[in-house]
Order: structure tokens, then C-alpha cells, then sequence
């Protein structure tokens, strides 16, 4: 069937506060025949991606171009219409695939930092990222590419999906120096007073004891918050195993402990005066008489 190439545009809300960059596609049947289109339109967005400058462009940006235009495609490939992202649906393809704003198209390069944009500020909470600075880092900790420059001395960081333990997060100044000295193998972090992290797109990573460990098969990990300081378990109490809930003592042992809260620091419902308490209950399983 006729198909054209996915058409991202880029919606700019309260000056550049928030970028959303979605699909456009001409056909409205795409239940059928999936496989096919599929590898129909990647084609043709592969095409158009190398075609759509005139001046010859680099191997590198050609590529990131098909990379992109397939993650955003992968949605499309199991449903016809992608739902919005939510915390833990950060990936190219679900930030792509969102609801259209009312923007005109930018260009791909554009359309590209838009979305790494958006997967980062979706890391942290609004007061903090709409003011952050926008960044990606290399393998050392040290600012690669700026993004989006802030003011508020956060540091927000899209991540690489296709990497373990690098994922969406902010990150004060605190907290960078101890992200920095994990990922250049110092001895110990050298932050002199706790740093704060959100990671609330949720995280993967090798290990919950080991810092240093790089191979082991990825831990997914919900949407959370740190504090990166030493915690001991001995002395707070504190579990050292991963949750779904609650909090719980990473790296224990080692001079990188810190403690991962589950969730969101907004959980629950907020108290107002006059309102009422409502207890409820959970299921337990039975201890055996």
C-alpha cells in the first residue's frame, strides 16, 4: 500500500519548556500487512533521510538519521496508535510516536535533539528540568554535547536506550561529582555533601553491588530518586535487595553506597486541612501454622 515517510515535527511550549516529536504516516489501515509496510517505510525513510539535504552529507549523521527513523517506526510495528510516554517510556520511539502538536516540521537534526530534549526532562521533575541544562556526556562524566543551556546548575542527560546503565536522568552538582568519579573508576566519590538524582524514566544496570561491574545481564529498575551518600544497612536498617517499592541500599559495602527511593517523591495524595484518613489494607501471604 502507498506510504509516505514519517513526518516529525516539533511542538515548543512556554518557550522551549517542553518538545514532543511525533509520526505523521499516510496510511490509517496500518493493522494489516504490518510486516511488509513496515519494511516499506523503513526503506523509504532511510531514502529520504539520506536524500533530504542537498549539500553531501557525513556517513555519521546518515546513519543517526535511519537509526532514528527506525525507532520511531518500531512503535508503528505493533501498534497502530501509540500511546503517550509515561515514566519508563522513554525510549526515541515512544517519545516519537506521541499525539501532534501544532508546529510546523523542523529538520531531522532538529527533530532529533528534540526528542533527546524531551527523554531527558522526562527524567526529573518539571521545576527542576525546565531550567536544567540539557547534555550528553561521554564515557568519562565530562559534558560531550550541550543540548539546551539551563540556569538552575542541574544537569539533565537523555541517555542511550540502546546502552545499559545509561539511561534518562538530572542530576545536581553533587551528584555529577559522584557520577564522575564512579564512571572514571576513583576510589571513592569525592562530593563533599549528598547529591540528588531522578532517574524517574526508571534505569537498567548490570548490578545492585557491584559498581564496577559491566558485563552482567541489565536489571531493570522502576522510576526512582537517590541520595548519593554513604548509607549502611547495619546501621539505618535498611534493605539491600531491589524492590518494586520502598527504598533500599545500592552498592551496600562499597564506597559507593547511596539510597535508591522507589517511586516519585510525589506518591500518594496530598494532605489539605479537613481532609479525612482513609486506612486501607494489602494482602499478605499466610506463614504456615
Amino acid at each position: 500500500m502507498p506510504a509516505k515517510i514519517l513526518e516529525l515535527r516539533v511542538d515548543t511550549v512556554r518557550n522551549a519548556e517542553r518538545f514532543e516529536a511525533y509520526p505523521v504516516l499516510a496510511s490509517d489501515n496500518l493493522g494489516h500487512g504490518k510486516d511488509s509496510t513496515m519494511k516499506s517505510l523503513t526503506q523509504a525513510a532511510a531514502q529520504d533521510a539520506l536524500k533530504s539535504v542537498e549539500a553531501p552529507i557525513s556517513r555519521r549523521i546518515a546513519i543517526g538519521r535511519v537509526a532514528f527513523f527506525g525507532a520511531a517506526m518500531s512503535a508503528i510495528a505493533s501498534r497502530a496508535f501509540a500511546q503517550p510516554g509515561a515514566p519508563g517510556s522513554y525510549s526515541n520511539s515512544a517519545i516519537a510516536a506521541e499525539p501532534p502538536g501544532s508546529a510546523p516540521g523542523n529538520s531531522d537534526e532538529e527533530a532529533i535533539v528534540a526528542v533527546k530534549i524531551e527523554r531527558a526532562m522526562r527524567s526529573g521533575p518539571r521545576q527542576i528540568t525546565r531550567d536544567a541544562t540539557v547534555v550528553e556526556m561521554d564515557h568519562h562524566g565530562n559534558v560531550a554535547h550541550i543540548l539546551r543551556q539551563g540556569t538552575n546548575g542541574w544537569l539533565c542527560t537523555p541517555g542511550d536506550e540502546n546502552r545499559i546503565g545509561d539511561v534518562p536522568m538530572c542530576v545536581d552538582g553533587m551528584g555529577m561529582q559522584w557520577f564522575k568519579d564512579a564512571m572514571t573508576g576513583q576510589p571513592r566519590p569525592t562530593n563533599k555533601a549528598p547529591g540528588l538524582c531522578y532517574m524517574l524514566c526508571g534505569a537498567t544496570q548490570h548490578s545492585n553491588t557491584d559498581p564496577r561491574d559491566k558485563t552482567s545481564p541489565a536489571i531493570p529498575i522502576g522510576p526512582h530518586w537517590m541520595i548519593l551518600w554513604p548509607f549502611d544497612p547495619a546501621q539505618s536498617g535498611l534493605p539491600t535487595t531491589v524492590r518494586g517499592a520502598g527504598a533500599w541500599i545500592m552498592f551496600a559495602g562499597t564506597p559507593y553506597a547511596y539510597l535508591h527511593i522507589s517511586g516519585t517523591p510525589w506518591d500518594g495524595n496530598e494532605y489539605s486541612p479537613g481532609d479525612e484518613a482513609v486506612w486501607t489494607m494489602q494482602y499478605a501471604k499466610r506463614i504456615p501454622a
